[in-house]
């Protein structure tokens, strides 16, 4: 009688780490140091990170280097050590397949969760997703969730600055609750290219944006707008229309020289109930992990972004 060889089992997020993950986890962990800590009602981390077409999981530890999908468990893991250090993350370029993001959310346990939007639809939209994963520990949700569509009056009107058509991809907005604090994050993935002129996208968002503020203020919450702007320079037209409306950028979060301004976190100074503590930057892990590796195939594993960072007091003495 022919007997049958069960097929091993597939590796998991879970297990053990093979020793190259482990150095890299490691490294990360050095690297993040600079963050500040947790503390329970104290503070408030919140990070936007875009993870270049966050979709399909090789189920492996050492996916070798030109295999389709490019990211495995080992950048999973990578990106996990990063992730968890913050409350709540807002996440671009999720994808239809949601393997890599699943492999994430079990990594990091039940004490976290995600809210997320459907796949966006037409050329011009890429069939991406808009994400929050969030630290339940630390916030939970406020009852709000909704995407950002324009009117035709928003639409209407011979100003060239102007945006004449539906957003490609609306931006997200969530109702987070810490410590007696509402805040609304809406997350944002402006479209990339030389050819596309995005300064009518993003000044369309800045004064929804700003309608908005004027509605959750009188509520007594907050409102920030983080995500990918896909803006080159702080000097560029595109910046100065992300904050034509009052939406200010701390400085701690300017990239450094010579790099492209792309991701941003602003809100509206004035009456802002959540603190900034006047910490905030950028993850700079690019050189530290998977260094064997070609640059461009790690932007494939991990991403060909940074994650960008700001903390908040959300008690009466700020954190130490």
């Amino acid at each position: 009688m022919a007997t049958t060889v069960a097929a091993p089992p597939q590796p998991s997020i879970l297990d053990p780490l093979p020793a190259a993950t482990a150095q890299d986890v490691a490294a990360l962990r050095d690297l993040l140091s600079t963050v500040p800590a947790k503390q329970l009602e104290r503070n408030l981390l919140i990070a936007t990170w875009n993870l270049r077409e966050l979709g399909q999981l090789a189920r492996t530890w050492a996916q070798p280097e030109g295999s389709s999908p490019a990211r495995d468990l080992h950048a999973v893991r990578c990106i996990g050590e990063i992730v968890a250090r913050f409350d709540v993350v807002a996440i671009q370029e999720v994808q239809r397949d949601i393997g890599a993001l699943q492999a994430l959310m079990i990594w990091l346990g039940p004490d976290w969760s995600f809210a997320m939007t459907d796949v966006t639809r037409g050329a011009r939209a890429g069939s991406e997703r808009l994400a929050f994963v969030y630290d339940t520990r630390r916030v939970r949700l406020s009852g709000l969730a909704s995407e950002l569509v324009l009117s035709p009056e928003d639409m209407r009107g011979t100003d060239p600055h102007r945006l004449h058509q539906q957003l490609a991809r609306t931006p997200y907005s969530v109702a987070f609750f810490s410590k007696g604090h509402t805040f609304v994050l809406t997350t944002v993935h402006i479209r990339w290219g030389r050819e596309i002129e995005r300064e009518p996208e993003i000044r369309a968002i800045a004064e929804w944006l700003k309608r908005s503020q004027r509605e959750i203020d009188s509520a007594g919450h907050d409102l920030l707008a983080l995500g990918d702007w896909n803006i080159e320079e702080l000097t560029d037209d595109n910046h100065r229309a992300l904050t034509s409306t009052g939406l200010a950028v701390p400085p701690e979060l300017d990239p450094p020289a010579g790099e492209p301004a792309f991701d941003q976190i602003a809100w509206f100074p004035r009456g802002m109930r959540l603190r900034y503590t006047g910490r905030g930057g950028r993850v700079q892990w690019k050189g530290t992990i998977l260094r064997a590796l070609d640059p461009t195939g790690v932007t494939f594993r991990i991403s060909d972004h940074v994650p960008l960072w700001a903390e908040f007091a959300v008690s009466e003495t700020d954190p130490v």
